[in-house]
């Protein structure tokens, strides 16, 4: 390759300086390919429209970089005409994934809407006569006709041949079939003010194909779901796949806010399939999660020094989120995923998981929760940091569970009247200190992230010379 280095002296980051009117994307900035360049000159990187791109170095030669293909490895240099950068989602309420479905309408205002007439112009409705329904309206010929669709058994359909998980997936289907209806659904009508999510999700760079995912075995339960390990253009991924139409719409709010953001220390994501409800696609951890790594290891295997670099990994992705203005909620040993090189990323940080009005609340995960966000609603980062304390606990307990002995109720009630854990066995007393450092009962006494950072550093570095 250095024929290749030579041809146009690449030569990061000098080259940023002496370009200064260059837009300069750094080292790992992912582009999407604006159009196909499939017969490209020596040494350069050949893509199709739409492509992910992820920059590697940047070129001296004003607007050329080295990219590396997402899906298939390759490096090569491309010109900075030919991509643009991959979008951040904003968390938008007017963004969904059925921006044909217009809520509780009647047949006469489904009628209004489908004008003028136009063959397979449709969109759905809840059925006012048989509520717990849906109505799906087709524009075909002159008329719009009205399909009643029928909810049992936890499940959708119109006719009894064939039935639904969700209105996501009966629309995808009559995309492609016309089945017992008129016509092929063709162009949605979407709700006024309604943004599709897919067009969003597809100008931005992160909709995928399904025809190159490969779904494999299930490799963990989240909240709403299996976990799936599965396989994208080769890569090992890991696969949220939510079918309900409700939650995966919530989903979107966590999949807005993984756009934003790009860290060593956070799992990635690597794009999202509408398919049957929503699949979120992100990067496979290889050694699961934190809590099962850490019981099925124990002490002979873990030494402090390991458990300090997981602490640390997990601050650094914690200061970046801080830096982004995102609040995880439920930092937890849990949510934490270890790769194959046994670095700790965060996951689980885009979904606020739980409705906070009313008998809600309770879903909260009390003995992560600092005292603030059970009784006022108040998370931040600072609230974060207790969850971090605890989550420090975890870990140099090697996965135990927290207050163990104790229901829920006293765990709230004695932590305000000043309760805290006790150190967990052969727990340096330095990390201890940190740990109820994170416990001040007001927030402003709390650590930042970046501090605590500091402050393992610094036992990295005392184990080291010790």
């Amino acid at each position: 390759r250095g024929g290749e280095r030579e041809a146009l002296a690449c030569c990061y980051p000098r080259s940023c300086h002496r370009l200064p009117l260059q837009k300069c994307w750094l080292p790992g900035t992912q582009c999407i390919a604006k159009h196909d360049h499939t017969k490209p000159k020596a040494h350069e990187l050949a893509f199709r429209k739409g492509d992910i791109v992820t920059i590697v170095e940047v070129c001296e030669q004003k607007g050329w970089y080295r990219a590396k293909h997402n899906d298939t490895g390759e490096e090569g240099l491309l010109s900075a005409s030919l991509v643009r950068e991959r979008g951040a989602i904003r968390v938008d309420p007017k963004l969904s994934l059925m921006p044909w479905f217009h809520g509780k309408i009647s047949g006469v205002e489904a009628v209004q809407a489908l004008q003028p007439p136009e063959d397979g112009l449709f969109l759905v409705r809840e059925s006012i006569r048989h509520p717990g329904d849906y109505v799906l309206c087709v524009s075909f010929g002159r008329e719009v006709i009205h399909y009643r669709v029928v909810y049992q058994e936890n499940r959708l359909s119109i006719d009894a041949s064939v039935s639904f998980y969700n209105l996501i997936d009966m629309i995808e289907h009559y995309m492609q079939d016309q089945g017992a209806i008129c016509t092929k659904l063709g162009k949605p009508k979407p709700k006024p003010g309604m943004k599709s999510a897919e067009e969003e999700l597809a100008k931005a760079g992160w909709l995928l194909n399904l025809q190159h995912l490969t779904l494999g075995d299930k490799i963990g339960e989240g909240e709403f779901g299996a976990v799936l390990q599965g396989e994208y253009m080769g890569q090992k991924v890991a696969v949220k796949n939510i079918k309900c139409d409700v939650t995966a719409q919530a989903f979107l709010a966590e999949t807005a806010a993984m756009t934003k953001v790009r860290h060593r220390n956070l799992v990635q994501l690597l794009g999202v399939i509408l398919h049957n409800g929503l699949y979120i696609i992100m990067e496979f951890m290889s050694k699961g999660n934190l809590v099962n790594f850490l019981r099925t290891r124990g002490r002979l295997a873990l030494q402090a020094k390991q458990l300090i670099q997981f602490s640390l990994d997990i601050a650094q992705g914690m200061d970046y989120l801080e830096s982004k203005k995102l609040v995880h909620r439920d930092l937890a040993a849990r949510n934490i995923l270890i790769s194959e090189e046994n670095v700790a990323k965060v996951s689980d940080f885009g979904l606020v998981k739980v409705d906070l009005k009313g008998s809600d609340a309770t879903k909260l995960p009390v003995k992560w929760t600092a005292p603030e966000a059970l009784k006022h609603n108040k998370f931040s980062t600072k609230s974060d940091v207790w969850s971090y304390g605890i989550l420090l606990w975890e870990v140099f307990s090697y996965g135990r569970a927290p207050y163990s002995k104790m229901t829920l109720k006293e765990v709230t009630e004695m932590v305000e009247k000043g309760y805290r854990m006790e150190a967990p066995e052969e727990c340096p007393s330095s990390l201890y200190t940190l740990m109820k450092s994170c416990w001040e009962l007001e927030p402003g006494k709390r650590p930042s992230f970046k501090k605590l950072m500091e402050k393992l550093q610094k036992e990295l570095k005392h184990l080291g010379n010790s």
